[in-house]
């Protein structure tokens, strides 16, 4: 048979065909023309055999994979999607840095820029690149919907006129880091004890309350301080006139602080610091004083603008100079904080839920206008007529005027945290909007196209209201790990019905809950399918039970000890998948159905299994060094005599999950 023919029907060039046909054994010579018709077949089905095992996954495949990932690592290759224009705090992000770091490098670099101003790209690449990263230019993303909220907001108070605008309460906001006394300082003001309620102390859904000082009222947000829910505490900033940051005395500023700070200055915000916990023993308010200034946050008594209170909201102490302050600084932006409380009410959905009595529940801060029990609403895709309100003291009323925040019944289904609500004198749009499935909304849509990349964990998920839900759903979705990814296949309010039970059951998904629980239908049908449902009060407990679901599902990682050499002495048969063979051990041992490299010449040629293994005509789990052996092992490469095998033991170590970088 013509050699030309043989390389044409093996589709390869004669400069790769004769190397190979000398590494797999046959000796054709390295100019042959013609090959004898047996010789022929064979050396075409051994050629053929080992295209195959190239194409299948190696018996040492993750080994290779360890290889490639290494190589994928390589920092130099590295590019950073940089927006323009970018702002000091997402910068900061992209390159894995503390921003106090990043702007310490800015100003060496002679750029004085705050947290939340823009860098411009070329400033950004020329940082970029002394890090060792290469830098690209991408188009700034936009959130539509926030847009679309705030220009819908103006609009709505743009009907306003300086005639009937009136001083109303002035909207406060607390914000800062997790566990640094926020809530505590509002059951300080109060007088109540929600701290207590909440689950691990943490404020886990946003809040709004209204007190009276010094013949005053004062409307305070509580936003969550877990960093899951930056997106509650940036509606927070949004619909306040003044804001609190607090930062504990004894632990300075931490990442949600510096996220705050990027949000207030963002929402161009005035705001007072009260440092808090000035009760514990290793309280250092220089120490914070001095955080606060590196980010450009000079206190008062530094020479900066930067109003500071020392305050203890446990111990209740300095509560009151703090209110003082909170009023001064209200009180410079008067012009700011009025509103016509004699037209229709705009006002913004800071909280929504559904009850499993009462149905759809919002709360809302009417920030112009007066609501009233009867008033037909439209808020976002949601429209309804109100049935009854409620104080925060779950007191009923009959109205709300500006900056009150009441709870109300009457829409159809639960609005979107963040939307604007306002009146309308249409009865026809109560009709118009319930046409509209409550499955149409954003967070509540079934994920159709979704990367299917690694391992996935598929979950469905639900909480008790839609601030929650969005938090939660964007803390699971930032968890991004090798070689395993999270699907949220479905999200919704409430508690687990029978439907989440068909859907856990026929996608193999997880039913993961936040503050809710099955019903009691949906408990009985699971236990048929031993489906169980995960519910958590704390969502860092949420967050640490899904890693560690994630991990389990992470393969063993395999590494390869090579444990004995065998010097093949004769080949007995050979069939393409398995050959027969006799050999001795000539250092370490070799054992029953270890894994082995084919070496001929010093270069691997293909890979085995010993699926069987003979000493004394008699069959062994393993042969010690110096002693002849008969093996068979399961292969497709023709071993020929004078190969070696080196023998392999595989250890298996449980995997822990890699961050992508």
């Amino acid at each position: 048979m013509n050699v030309t023919e043989i390389v044409r029907e093996l589709k390869m060039t004669k400069e790769e065909f004769f190397p190979l046909v000398a590494e797999l054994g046959f000796d054709i010579g390295e100019r042959a023309i013609k090959v004898d018709d047996t010789i022929a077949v064979r050396l075409i089905a051994a050629i053929k055999n080992h295209h195959k095992l190239g194409q299948r996954k190696s018996l040492f495949s993750h080994e290779r994979q360890v290889e490639e990932v290494k190589a994928e690592l390589d920092p130099g290759a590295k590019v950073l999607d940089v927006p323009d224009p970018v702002t000091t705090k997402q910068f900061a992000e992209l390159l894995g840095k503390p921003v106090t770091d990043l702007i310490s490098i800015l100003m060496r670099n002679g750029v004085m820029a705050t947290i939340n101003e823009n860098i411009d790209f070329d400033t950004a690449t020329i940082i970029a690149e002394d890090m060792g990263y290469k830098t690209q230019r991408v188009a700034a993303k936009v959130d539509d919907r926030a847009v679309e909220r705030e220009e819908q907001l103006k609009t709505a108070l743009s009907l306003d006129t300086d005639k009937k605008l009136q001083p109303r309460p002035p909207v406060i906001v607390v914000m800062g880091h997790v566990d640094h006394g926020k809530t505590t300082l509002l059951d300080a003001i109060r007088k109540t004890n929600i701290a207590a309620q909440e689950a691990g102390g943490i404020t886990q859904t946003i809040g709004a309350y209204q007190i009276e000082y010094k013949d005053r009222n004062i409307t305070f947000i509580d936003t969550p301080g877990h960093e899951a829910f930056t997106a509650m505490r940036s509606r927070g900033a949004n619909v306040a006139d003044v804001a609190i940051l607090v930062v504990a005395a004894d632990d300075g500023l931490k990442p949600q602080t510096i996220e705050a700070i990027g949000i207030l200055e963002k929402a161009k915000l005035p705001f007072v610091v009260a440092i808090n916990k000035m009760d514990k023993p290793d309280a250092d308010v220089e120490k914070v004083k001095k955080g606060l200034s590196e980010v450009n946050l000079i206190p008062e008594d530094w020479g900066g603008k930067t109003i500071c209170v020392p305050i203890s909201a446990k111990a209740n102490q300095h509560i009151d100079e703090l209110l003082d302050m909170v009023l001064l600084v209200a009180d410079l932006h008067q012009d700011k904080i009025q509103a016509n409380p004699d037209r229709t009410a705009v006002g913004t959905i800071i909280e929504s839920r559904i009850d499993k009595d009462s149905g759809p529940i919002a709360t809302v801060l009417v920030q112009t206008g007066t609501l009233r029990v009867g008033d037909i609403v439209e808020v976002g895709d949601v429209a309804g007529k109100i049935k009854a309100l409620s104080s925060w003291r779950g007191t009923p009323v009959r109205e709300a005027t500006p900056a009150t925040p009441v709870r109300f019944l009457g829409l159809k289904n639960a609005p979107v945290v963040g939307d604007i609500l306002t009146i309308t004198n249409d009865p026809k749009v109560l009709k118009r909007k319930q046409k509209k499935s409550y499955q149409s909304f954003g967070y509540m849509k079934h994920k159709t196209e979704i990367a299917k990349t690694g391992i996935q964990l598929p979950i469905i998920l639900k909480a008790d209201t839609l601030g929650s839900l969005e938090a939660v759903a964007e803390a699971v979705e930032k968890l991004h790990f090798k070689d395993v990814e999270i699907d949220i296949i479905r999200r919704g309010l409430g508690n687990f019905t029978e439907k989440d039970i068909n859907q856990a059951v026929s996608s193999k998904a997880r039913l993961i809950g936040f503050n809710v629980d099955m019903t009691a239908a949906a408990a009985d049908y699971a236990l048929g399918t031993q489906t169980t449902a995960q519910s958590f009060t704390v969502i860092y407990k949420l967050l640490e039970h899904i890693t560690a679901e994630l991990e389990a599902l992470l393969p063993p990682d395999t590494t390869y000890k090579k444990i004995g050499e065998v010097r093949l002495l004769a080949v007995f048969r050979s069939t393409g998948r398995f050959a027969i063979v006799g050999g001795r051990v000539i250092s370490g041992s070799i054992r029953h159905k270890a894994i082995s490299k084919i070496v001929r010449n010093g270069k691997v040629v293909g890979e085995a299994t010993i699926s069987q293994l003979q000493s004394n005509k008699k069959d062994v789990s393993e042969v010690l060094n110096g002693n002849e052996c008969g093996i068979r092992i399961d292969t497709t490469i023709t071993p020929l005599e004078g190969d070696m095998i080196d023998i392999y033991l595989a250890e298996e170590n449980k995997r822990v999950l890699e961050p992508v970088s």
